[in-house]
């Protein structure tokens, strides 16, 4: 199944993080609004680091996301793995296995994100453990 649908974010950094070398360490908190499909509200913890060549770094987050997905009332968890190598991006995002709860239990899946002319929007590739 595919729900497509677009989607606000509210950014508050929450501070940078000394692990010494030479790069920069942010927390991040990010809370976002879906819209289509997936109706929902999520908050989102994300460590980013940047390295000292331009357009490099990574991040990871997990995101709780809570509403309705096609009318399913529950909550999940999502892992974020992304990387950016001299601009280039990369994107793993993905249901936490067994976190959905309620009519989204036995959710799995992947989410891809678009930015396009500064708006957000998601993909979401997804099945239940029954399909």
């Amino acid at each position: 199944m595919q729900a497509k649908g677009e989607f606000e974010v509210k950014r508050t950094p929450q501070g940078e993080l000394d692990m010494g070398g030479d790069a920069r360490i942010g927390h991040m908190r990010f809370d976002k609004q879906f819209h289509g499909p997936l109706q929902a509200s999520s908050v989102v913890h994300m460590l980013a680091v940047m390295s000292k060549v331009a357009g490099s770094g990574a991040y990871v987050a997990i995101e709780r996301i809570e509403g309705t997905l096609e009318g399913r009332r529950g909550s999940f968890f999502a892992q974020h793995n992304g990387v950016m190598t001299r601009g280039k991006p990369t994107l793993d995002l993905t249901v936490v296995p067994d976190t959905g709860s309620d009519a989204l239990t036995g959710l799995h899946g992947r989410i891809a994100i678009d930015i396009i002319d500064g708006k957000h929007y998601y993909t979401f590739d997804y099945g239940f453990d029954a399909d």
